[in-house]
């Protein structure tokens, strides 16, 4: 595990670097080499949500483990750059699924708290932390919590204290960084960076959402996509084929990446 633990500690120091950490979300082991393959990327991130559509399953623990873990590893054995997991909520036991993740080469992950008792997301935590532990291994975890993705209409102030009094206990326990997806704009990214510390607050890059190099100059940490670049991918392939359906071609643009 020795090796494992080496690329856990590279990835963790690339969080507290003074660049913001871009993370690609990739979802299979060609999006994944494709995005490997540029030297400006440093760590990939897998997206559940990407995953999951790849097996035609829905997002949130609707695909198996097991199916799941096989494509990460799959992914962890084609590059060489460290690999963190989306590993959901941690498909009902945190501690073993980050076992099972450490044992097919991820050195991080995102666990979601989908807005449970305070306690009880604290110890989800802990468990994820302690994990990683045992087998050797400083796991990066970029705990999530969903108060703005699952806030519903509760007034602004109060997620982002929720948010804060959260993120904090989970950075307690271990967690590298937190995981705050929504639509944050400048103001609400201060006051999260203000309540959590500098290089502490992970974001998604929404469309309208501040661009990577202002969430920069904000103190945040990570800056990932989640299931938005297979949208893209997606978007590309659907277009192609409503060309290609008319009277198009393919582009001589296009390279050869598989």
């Amino acid at each position: 595990m020795s090796a494992l633990a080496d690329r856990a500690r590279t990835f963790a120091e690339l969080h507290t670097a003074p660049e913001i950490l871009r993370v690609v979300n990739i979802w299979d082991v060609v999006s994944a080499q494709a995005v490997a393959a540029l030297p400006e990327t440093k760590a990939l991130a897998t997206a559940g949500h990407s995953i999951a559509a790849t097996f035609g399953y829905e997002d949130g623990e609707n695909i198996p483990l097991e199916v799941m873990l096989d494509m990460v590893g799959r992914i962890v054995a084609a590059v060489d750059v460290p690999v963190t997991a989306d590993l959901d909520a941690g498909f009902g036991n945190p501690g073993e699924t980050t076992r099972r993740a450490i044992g097919v080469g991820v050195v991080g992950a995102n666990v979601e708290d989908r807005v449970k008792p305070f306690d009880e997301a604290v110890a989800a935590v802990e468990a994820v932390i302690a994990a990683g532990a045992a087998e050797g291994v400083p796991f990066v975890l970029n705990a999530r919590t969903d108060v703005f993705v699952k806030g519903g209409d509760r007034p602004l102030d109060d997620k982002i204290t929720d948010a804060v009094k959260r993120g904090r206990a989970f950075l307690d326990a271990g967690a590298t960084s937190v995981f705050v997806p929504g639509l944050l704009d400048a103001e609400t990214t201060r006051r999260l960076v203000e309540g959590l510390g500098e290089r502490r607050l992970s974001v998604i890059g929404f469309p309208g959402a501040p661009s990577a190099r202002e969430y920069e100059k904000l103190g945040v940490a990570r800056i990932s996509y989640g299931p938005l670049t297979q949208r893209v991918a997606l978007t590309a392939l659907q277009d192609l084929a409503q060309d290609l359906y008319g009277d198009g071609v393919i582009p001589s643009s296009v390279r050869a990446l598989n």
